[in-house]
């Protein structure tokens, strides 16, 4: 059983992660716009990761016999400059969610609830690994800068980010 501020905290956590989701779709769809359909790729992958993060934490919040409170979803930004400010604000974002969930593991820790500490360290890794692939793509966009030979290059090696792989519950 969580307490009632973790429950809350979660569920705004479940809102948050849903805008991530909402995000990267709408980063999905500028992309395409501009014709580059592998980083459009990309941040769809990105969507559907996403979109089981929430699914995991919806589901711990029900499993620990609380009460899930869906909460409305701001719209996200649609428009960009390029795509390297597409994967700053993505770099951006994830640190941001980083910070969130090490919020979400101090509670954890101060209410002493173990079992959500357990089940937040699986997020505390996840957002080293998210912002680490970031970072991998932002190197090479910020070397070859407007060149279009180069973007199309990145765009080609984004195409081939395979589908998530569903989370154990």
């Amino acid at each position: 059983m969580i307490s009632k501020k973790m429950q809350k905290e979660l569920n705004q956590q479940v809102n948050r992660e849903f805008y991530s989701a909402y995000m990267y779709l709408a980063m999905s769809a500028y992309c395409n716009t501009i014709g580059l359909p592998g980083f459009a790729h990309w941040m769809r992958m990105q969507y559907e990761e996403e979109s089981m993060h929430v699914t995991k934490m919806y589901d711990y919040i029900l499993g620990q016999g609380g009460e899930i409170h869906l909460l409305a979803i701001e719209e996200p930004v649609k428009e960009y400059g390029s795509p390297l400010e597409v994967f700053e604000k993505t770099l951006e974002h994830e640190q941001y969610v980083t910070s969130l969930i090490h919020k979400l593991m101090d509670l954890a820790v101060q209410e002493k609830d173990y079992a959500t500490q357990t089940f937040l360290q699986w997020y505390v890794t996840e957002q080293v690994e998210e912002e680490a692939n970031v970072n991998d793509i932002l190197a090479p966009l910020r070397m070859v800068g407007e060149d279009k030979g180069g973007l199309m290059m990145i765009d080609q090696q984004l195409a081939g980010r395979a589908a998530p792989t569903p989370l154990p519950a």
